[in-house]
């Protein structure tokens, strides 16, 4: 497992607002949020990036999405919300461990 923020929380080392988590998932709180809800949907098995998702990971990125459904309804935000990641530094991605921001709670415009 990685030395990244994310190793660190699924290996317990790190605290974090967890708001799921199983065997292959944890799900938490973002610490700098964009909006009233703001979680960060993250597989346990260390993959740097989506472009780094291979076949055999296609179920794990298929229960990230029930994740981020449940916990859409959960937190009240079934209606409108955005389920984004960032692939790469030029995108935005400051932490290479795949992760899937869920964000809603307001009207969030449009994408830049």
């Amino acid at each position: 497992m990685s030395d990244t923020i994310f190793g660190k929380i699924i290996r317990g080392e790190l605290p974090a607002d967890k708001v799921f988590e199983n065997e292959n998932i944890v799900a938490i709180k973002d610490i700098h949020p964009v909006a009233p809800v703001h979680l960060l949907i993250i597989p346990k098995k260390e993959i740097p990036d989506l472009q780094s998702v291979t076949p055999a990971d296609f179920a794990l990125i298929g229960e990230m999405v029930s994740v981020a459904q449940q916990l859409a309804e959960r937190f009240g935000v079934i209606e409108g919300y955005r389920l984004l990641t960032n692939n790469g530094s030029p995108a935005g991605q400051t932490i290479f461990h795949l992760h899937f921001h869920l964000i809603g709670g307001r009207t969030l415009g449009p994408m830049a």
